[in-house]
């Protein structure tokens, strides 16, 4: 089993609270809008680091964040980008390979709408975390917890860190 701690649009702001909140996690995935290498760095020296760059990120942060990550995680094929849309509405630049080879877990950042929605026709799970960051018209900062075994998905949970 592996604990995963979702965390997107952080902007340069890391709350001191996600450490408390990702104790547990064996991995932090970060769906891009890091804002600066040294919070993707904090992260790193925290827990394994898995992470995408977002539109605000530099080069700094492309450098060592690629655009999209496709992996393995226990047996579940993920797919992780900054700008992905969602189910029905899924963004130019993901949509021929999102239907042409779908994973299970689809992760993307960028709206700051913290989304879980299972797409019936991709049977895959899309998920959004929402952002962390204070910069944005999001009105509550979230996270998302879970974990992954023997190809599924389970204990989800949203984690509320208060207003920006």
């Amino acid at each position: 089993m592996t604990k995963i701690g979702l965390i997107s649009d952080t902007h340069s702001y890391l709350d001191d609270a996600v450490f408390k909140h990702f104790e547990k996690c064996d991995e932090i995935w970060h769906a891009g809008d890091f804002g600066n290498l040294e919070l993707a760095d904090k992260l790193a020296a925290f827990k394994p680091l898995r992470g995408v760059y977002g539109n605000i990120d530099g080069k700094d942060v492309r450098i060592v964040h690629p655009e999209h990550q496709r992996f393995f995680c226990e047996g579940v094929d993920v797919w992780m980008t900054h700008i992905g849309g969602y189910p029905d509405h899924y963004s130019p630049q993901v949509k021929p390979g999102i239907y042409t080879n779908p994973p299970k877990l689809f992760i993307c950042g960028h709206s700051h709408i913290l989304k879980v929605i299972y797409d019936k026709k991709l049977n895959l799970l899309h998920l959004n975390s929402g952002a962390a960051g204070k910069h944005g018209w999001h009105k509550v900062r979230t996270l998302l917890r879970f974990s992954i075994s023997d190809d599924k998905i389970s204990d989800l949970e949203i984690v509320e860190l208060g207003g920006r």
